[in-house]
């Protein structure tokens, strides 16, 4: 009887433990992520990908410009469709090339600040058309 008892006590802990176990397996982040809107998205080019850390900057400036040139695309053409919101990155790369490239890092951080309030001006007329259109 002292067995059965043991059994049946190990087996109510181990029921009550072990489902915690497999949701926190489960909450473990994944380096693959997949937007929820648009996610065919075009990748970046491979040299803001493979930028050395101390020139990220140059990065973050075309990031910047490709999210403002996108939000103004969204709100003057009404659309928010994907190939719209999410375009190559082509337009974004050749104006960081023509105005921005032979720039400082300190202009090169202002342009970011100027495209950021750029943007972030035109956000939620972007929001309200890309929610309607259910791609936010």
């Amino acid at each position: 009887m002292n067995r059965v008892v043991r059994l049946t006590w190990l087996t109510i802990v181990f029921g009550l433990i072990a489902p915690p176990v497999v949701a926190e397996r489960n909450l473990i982040p994944s380096l693959e992520s997949s937007p929820d809107v648009c996610p065919e998205r075009p990748k970046e080019p491979d040299w803001m990908e493979n930028i050395a850390l101390r020139d990220a900057y140059q990065r973050v400036l075309v990031q910047d410009i490709y999210r403002a040139q996108n939000m103004e695309r969204v709100v003057e053409t009404g659309s928010c469709d994907c190939a719209t919101r999410f375009p190559t990155w082509d337009t974004a790369e050749g104006t960081f090339r023509e105005n921005h490239a032979d720039a400082d890092r300190s202009e090169m951080l202002q342009a970011s600040d100027t495209y950021n309030r750029r943007a972030n001006k035109l956000r939620p007329q972007a929001q309200s058309i890309c929610e309607a259109a259910g791609n936010w």
